[in-house]
């Protein structure tokens, strides 16, 4: 028997690695509005609070008065150029597919908006994975706030006990700490640095690593 009935994926950094396309909105952003332009390591950095933080960040403070003008232009770029250059890490189309074949649930925790979150999912051809899809905008409250996965366990009929939150950032493990469900992290992903201070109980270096938790 699998070791958890229920999994709950993050999306960014941990199931697909959307640095370059977010990356890509973020300085057309800045373009349209005057400003220089960002490197792909310093957009990473401000993505995992959803998409108006990343605005945020990315204007800086002496610019905050441009946030909405500046979120209306990111969401516009991003929503055509979602799958440019996205992709499924490497290693885990196998590791959900092997998930799926155990009969374990699998669902979508992030804090990107919904809308782009199934796109994303689906222009992949991963939509049928899963049971459900919350985004940073489909509750009132996001990540770490734990009322997502509670969302989720209702949608799954599974037990918290029984549920596994995988992520790569503090976030993550902030919200399965607030949930009161186990949390793997993943040290291929944006926040991995975060995960060292942080005590999961789990804490992956590959994707066979990560189907060996699940499945046990």
């Amino acid at each position: 028997m699998p070791r958890f009935s229920h999994v709950i994926f993050d999306l960014d950094g941990t199931l697909v690695d959307t640095q370059a396309d977010l990356t890509s909105a973020t300085n057309y952003m800045l373009a349209a509005l005057g400003l220089p332009q960002l490197s792909l390591a310093q957009v990473t950095g401000f993505v995992g609070h959803g998409a108006r933080v990343l605005v945020e960040k990315a204007l800086g403070l002496s610019n905050l008065q441009l946030v909405d003008r500046g979120l209306a232009l990111f969401l516009e770029y991003y929503s055509d150029h979602l799958l440019d250059q996205t992709r499924l890490y490497a290693g885990l189309d196998a590791v959900l597919s092997a998930v799926h074949a155990a009969g374990v649930q699998m669902s979508v925790l992030t804090n990107k908006p919904e809308t782009a979150s199934r796109a994303i999912i689906a222009g992949l051809g991963y939509e049928l994975l899963f049971v459900a899809i919350v985004g940073g905008d489909t509750l009132p409250v996001k990540k770490p706030d734990p009322q997502g996965v509670w969302f989720l366990r209702r949608a799954s009929g599974v037990a918290l006990h029984d549920t596994l939150l995988v992520g790569d950032s503090r976030v993550d493990y902030e919200t399965g700490v607030a949930a009161g469900v186990a949390m793997c992290g993943v040290s291929w992903g944006f926040g991995a640095a975060d995960l060292q201070s942080c005590a999961c109980q789990f804490l992956v270096d590959t994707p066979e690593q990560l189907r060996t938790v699940i499945l046990g």
